[in-house]
């Protein structure tokens, strides 16, 4: 038997959950991270990120318009008052307070990972999102191609 998928080795879906609920927790008490929800979330939007996570990870695809959406959802971001290093310490802190395991190659995984989607989402801020993107699927080893 091989090694578990990250999504398996974090405890499925019941652990991106609670990461997804713990970290909109801690963007909404953030005095810069709160605002991009000021005009109101989704009534699924913790259901939805874990969703995407799992996916990401792993996980079944459960979440309604793949990447495209969440980079449309995300088109509007602007990466001004260190918002996307905020956005990663509490991605990595809510971790933690959802019970992740804490072995180093999973936490820096986790990290890079969330690094690199904030990094894609700046990048794309203010452009048109194609239709029909892939969700990104990350392994132990990164990114899979």
């Amino acid at each position: 038997m091989g090694r578990p998928s990250v999504f398996e080795f974090a405890g499925g879906a019941d652990a991106f959950r609670a990461l997804a609920a713990a970290h909109h927790a801690r963007c909404l008490a953030d005095p810069v991270l709160d605002h991009p929800f000021s005009r109101g979330t989704h009534p699924d939007h913790v259901e939805r990120l874990a969703a995407y996570w799992g996916e990401v990870f792993g996980g079944p695809a459960r979440y309604p318009g793949g990447h495209t959406r969440m980079l449309r959802v995300h088109s509007g971001a602007e990466p001004g008052d260190g918002m996307g290093d905020r956005f990663v310490e509490c991605f990595v802190a809510a971790a933690d307070d959802a019970g992740l395991p804490t072995d180093p190659e999973f936490r820096a995984l986790l990290r890079t990972y969330m690094e690199s989607a904030v990094a894609e989402v700046f990048a794309r801020a203010g452009t048109a999102v194609g239709d029909g993107l892939p969700t990104p699927r990350w392994g132990w080893s990164g990114p899979q191609t």
